[in-house]
C-alpha cells in the first residue's frame, strides 16, 4: 500500500510528492507494528484526497497501536498544515524528527511547511537533512523542493542548481522539470519552458502548479485557446487550489511562489 506524502498541496503550489512509504530510512519510522503502518499510510492517502478528517480518524488509529511512531505525526503535520493550524503542524513535525532523527520524509514535509511560512533558512536544513541521509530512498524529492523553495524567493540560481541535482537523480522529477520550466520562463524563454510543460503532460499529466505555469506561459503567447484550457483543467481538477483562485482572481502576476 502506498503513502501519499506531503505536499502541502497544498500546496501546494505545484509541490505534491506522493507515494513515499512510511519507514526505509534505517530509524525508528520502520517500526515492526503493522497496524500502525497501515493506518498512517490510510491517514496519508486520505491526506492526499483532501479528506482531513479522515486522515485524523487513521493518525489515532495508528498512533493507538503505537505511540512512538513516527510517520503518523509526520501525516499529522501535513493535515495541520493543510487547515492552517500551524501551531499543530509544527509540533507534530517536531515529534516526528524527535522520535526518529534520521526520517528523511519528515525532515522533507516539514521543510516545505517552514517555506511556505517564510521561514527558507530552516526549510533548506530540513531539506538537507533528508537528502544527505545516505538510507534515503528518494532524495531528488528533497532537492526538488529545495529548488521550489529557492524560486518561490526569487533565487532563480540556487532554484536552478537544486533542480539540475535533483534531475541528475532522476530525470522525469516533476517538481524538478516545473522549477526549469518556470526559470526559463522568467529568463525569457517561453519556448524552453513550453517544451518542459509539454513533457510534463505526456509523462501523466499537469498538477495544478504546472497548469497555472502553462496558462501563463500561453497567456503572454496570446494563444487563448490554450490559456483557456488550461485554466478549464485548472477549476475542473483542482477546485481548491490557490492558483485556481488566482485564476479566477485574474491574479495573472503571481508565479506560484510568494501569495
Amino acid at each position: 500500500m502506498k503513502a501519499a506524502w506531503l505536499a502541502l498541496a497544498l500546496f501546494l503550489a505545484g509541490c505534491t510528492q506522493p507515494a513515499t512509504r512510511p519507514g526505509g530510512d534505517g530509524d525508528r519510522a520502520a517500526t515492526e507494528n503493522p497496524r500502525a503502518r497501515i493506518h498512517a499510510e490510510l491517514a496519508a492517502q486520505y491526506y492526499a484526497r483532501r479528506q482531513y478528517a479522515v486522515a485524523l480518524e487513521e493518525v489515532r488509529e495508528a498512533l493507538g497501536a503505537d505511540a512512538g511512531y513516527a510517520p503518523a505525526y509526520s501525516v499529522l503535520g501535513l493535515v495541520h498544515a493543510a487547515l492552517l493550524e500551524d501551531k499543530e503542524a509544527e509540533a507534530s513535525f517536531r515529534r516526528a524528527i524527535e522520535l526518529a532523527p534520521r526520517y528523511s520524509d519528515a525532515h522533507n514535509n516539514f521543510g516545505y511547511f517552514l517555506c511556505l511560512r517564510e521561514r527558507r533558512d530552516e526549510a533548506m536544513k530540513h531539506f538537507e537533512l533528508a537528502w544527505k541521509n545516505p538510507l534515503y530512498a528518494t532524495p531528488e524529492r528533497a532537492l526538488a523542493n529545495a529548488g521550489h523553495c529557492a524560486l518561490r524567493h526569487g533565487d532563480l540560481e540556487a532554484a536552478e542548481q537544486y533542480a539540475q541535482r535533483a534531475l541528475v537523480r532522476d530525470g522525469n522529477q516533476p517538481q524538478a522539470m516545473v522549477t526549469m520550466a518556470d526559470i526559463h520562463f522568467r529568463r525569457g524563454n517561453p519556448q524552453r519552458a513550453r517544451a518542459i510543460i509539454r513533457q510534463l503532460e505526456d509523462a501523466g499529466g499537469l498538477d495544478a502548479g504546472a497548469l497555472w505555469l502553462a496558462l501563463r506561459l500561453e497567456r503572454a503567447a496570446g494563444n487563448r485557446e490554450a490559456e483557456a484550457d488550461y485554466g478549464l483543467q485548472l477549476r475542473r481538477h483542482h477546485q481548491d487550489a490557490p492558483e485556481t483562485a488566482w485564476l479566477l482572481d485574474g491574479r495573472y502576476d503571481l508565479p506560484g511562489g510568494k501569495q
